[in-house]
């Protein structure tokens, strides 16, 4: 089981930096650091420029500096794709046989493990 992850990593990644709220702000071109206080306290998720603009800051990527809701989405998607597959699996009597078979060929690839380094040398 995957460990329980914080939303977003924003105020630890701003207060490695050193950097304030509102020199944060500054950078993304907001007013005041009010905005970047709600992201990093949850209390809403940026859009998507402006996590592009956070990864930039930080040199973190979006996937790391949204982590929680990374894991989040991620547990939803997977979820959905089962669902999906059990459907199309189910196959209703009208449906192109050859598209489902092309569908559930692409999950099949999807859910198989991916090795970052399939060659080894053996010394």
């Amino acid at each position: 089981m995957t460990p329980h992850r914080l939303e977003n990593y924003l105020r630890a990644n701003r207060k490695q930096s050193g950097l304030t709220q509102q020199e944060v702000a500054f950078v993304l071109g907001c007013e005041n650091g009010a905005q970047v206080s709600r992201y990093e306290r949850r209390h809403r998720l940026p859009p998507l420029e402006t996590a592009l603009a956070c990864e930039a800051i930080f040199g973190i990527p979006i996937a790391e500096l949204f982590a929680g809701v990374r894991q989040g989405v991620s547990r939803d998607i997977e979820k959905r794709l089962l669902e999906l597959k059990a459907k199309l699996q189910s196959n209703p009597g009208n449906a192109n046989v050859r598209i489902i078979a092309h569908k559930l060929r692409w999950l099949a690839e999807r859910e198989r493990p991916v090795v970052a380094n399939q060659t080894s040398s053996v010394a």
